[in-house]
């Protein structure tokens, strides 16, 4: 960099020093932590110029220092620059209808995969929850934004784009091409494991979902079911509002969950009897690719003892985000909101715990292991051990209702 190109940007670290010193003095912001951090800021920026073995770059320093600011925050939180952000706007403007049917975010420094559905392009080469993207089509994602990285995953049908791969127990990145495709919703799948036990996986909570659970509860009712089995698991994509319409099927007084951040009035959104379908028994399966209106659905039931969840702990990533654009041409990616529990967990930082814990069993854990071998998908067999755990749950509980309903009647039969 030149060395007027130095004073430049120097120049603006001083300034905005000087700025936030003067708001501070004046008492326009009583939070000296931030005043501390910006003087820090610049004397680092004055060190690197000074200091460093060779003569920085100091626009990708200052890049790269806000890339990181970001990414401190949360996965979902990011930073675009001027030419990040126009590149990010014209692609997001073509609205490609191809993908890859990932459910993606952060870990690690690049994007990682929490979410894939079935059929879907990214099932098709044997994607799993864990596998981390260090590359998408040449690009690394480190410090790319999930919505960026999605972007980079669209495009129009029977387009390949190569992916480099680091996959569960490998240290070197595996390269792999996928091959983009227009999706169609998952379909709901439902099965009876017995006279009475319903079974029903949702895959993903698209717009309208819910409309299609309330009619197969329904159903389920007038087909003489008293106990439901609802699998969550793998369940990572979808609208928030779906969670929240489904679970006004099982409550009928209490609260759903409550969208709040700082600058946000808080959103509570509440049970309406009016509403509820389904008041048999039901348990709930949920793992760690259980995410967004899925966990706000498992957390509402669980909360509000309306019944069982089981598996393990779900991913967290119930938020809200949005775009806010600089006078720069950048743009920043902000989470504004989190969703909390009933029971006033934040979901993003705490995930959603099952009542009962259940891990996978040995030849999961080798199935899982084998990456030769499809990921095989959540099932209503009875040798699934969260399944088997949440029969036994219902059973247990159906145990306990029918020795209370004797306990009345007799009673009742005394008081008479």
């Amino acid at each position: 960099m030149s060395p007027l190109g130095k004073k430049i940007v120097l120049g603006i670290s001083v300034l905005v020093v000087a700025y936030a010193a003067t708001g501070y003095m004046l008492g326009r912001s009583s939070d000296d932590k931030a005043f501390r951090a910006l003087t820090v800021y610049s004397e680092v920026l004055e060190h690197i110029q000074r200091d460093y073995v060779d003569d920085p770059n100091m626009h990708a320093v200052t890049n790269g220092s806000l890339h990181g600011l970001l990414d401190s925050l949360d996965p979902q939180s990011a930073y675009l620059s001027p030419l990040e952000y126009k590149d990010f706007k014209d692609k997001s403007a073509s609205n490609p209808p191809a993908e890859t049917g990932l459910a993606l975010t952060r870990r690690f420094g690049y994007i990682g995969v929490v979410g894939v559905l079935p059929d879907s392009p990214g099932a098709k080469i044997g994607l799993r929850i864990g596998d981390i993207i260090e590359k998408i089509a040449g690009f690394t994602t480190g410090q790319m934004a999930i919505d960026q990285a999605q972007l980079l995953l669209k495009g129009n049908p029977g387009t390949t784009v190569q992916l480099s791969v680091i996959r569960r127990g490998k240290a070197e990145p595996q390269e792999m091409n996928i091959t983009l495709a227009k999706l169609t919703a998952p379909k709901l799948v439902e099965d009876r494991l017995n006279s009475d036990v319903a079974y029903l996986r949702v895959p993903e909570f698209t717009p309208g979902v819910s409309k299609q659970i309330r009619e197969k509860l329904v159903q389920f009712q007038k087909s003489g079911a008293k106990k439901l089995l609802l699998d969550l698991r793998d369940s990572s994509l979808g609208d928030d509002q779906e969670g929240i319409l489904t679970a006004q099927f099982f409550l009928s007084s209490g609260t759903i969950a409550t969208l709040k951040g700082q600058t946000v009035t808080p959103v509570v959104s509440s049970a309406d009897a009016s509403k509820v379908v389904w008041t048999e028994p039901v348990a709930v399966l949920i793992g760690n690719g259980t995410a967004g209106p899925a966990e706000i659905l498992a957390a509402a039931i669980a909360d509000n003892k309306r019944g069982s969840t089981v598996g393990e702990r779900t991913y967290g990533t119930a938020s809200q985000q949005k775009l806010i654009e600089m006078d720069d041409g950048s743009a920043l990616i902000l989470t504004v909101a989190n969703y909390f529990t009933p029971g006033n967990k934040e979901i993003p930082a705490e995930g959603v715990p099952p009542t009962a814990e259940v891990h996978p069993s040995i030849d999961d854990l080798l199935a899982q292991a084998d990456l030769t071998q499809p990921a095989a998908l959540p099932s209503s067999s009875p040798d699934d051990p969260v399944v088997k755990k949440a029969i036994e749950i219902l059973q247990g509980n159906a145990a306990v209702e029918k020795k209370a309903a004797k306990l009345v009647n007799a009673w009742q039969q005394l008081a008479a």
